[in-house]
C-alpha cells in the first residue's frame, strides 16, 4: 500500500507545477477567446427561443384562420346577387 504522505506530496507538487506553468495562461486566454466568439454570435437562451417559437406557432395558426376567412368571404362575394 502506498504511503499517504508520499501521495499527498506528489499531488501537491503536480498541482504547484500546473499552477506555475504556461498551461494556466493558455487556458485563461482560450476561455477569453471563446467568450469573445460567443458574444459575437448573438446567441439567445433556450427560454427566449421557446418563447419565440410559441409566438410563431400562434401567428401561423392565426394566419391560417384568416386565410380561411378571406377565402370564405371571397367565395361569398363572387356569388351573383339575385
Amino acid at each position: 500500500m502506498l504511503n499517504q504522505k508520499l501521495f499527498d506530496d506528489v499531488s501537491s507538487r503536480i498541482a504547484e507545477l500546473l499552477a506555475n506553468s504556461p498551461a494556466k495562461d493558455i487556458e485563461k486566454n482560450l476561455r477569453a477567446m471563446i467568450s469573445s466568439a460567443f458574444a459575437r454570435l448573438d446567441l439567445v437562451t433556450r427560454e427566449e427561443f421557446e418563447v419565440q417559437a410559441a409566438l410563431l406557432s400562434a401567428c401561423q395558426e392565426r394566419l391560417a384562420s384568416l386565410e380561411a376567412r378571406v377565402a370564405q368571404l371571397e367565395a361569398g362575394a363572387s356569388k351573383p346577387v339575385d
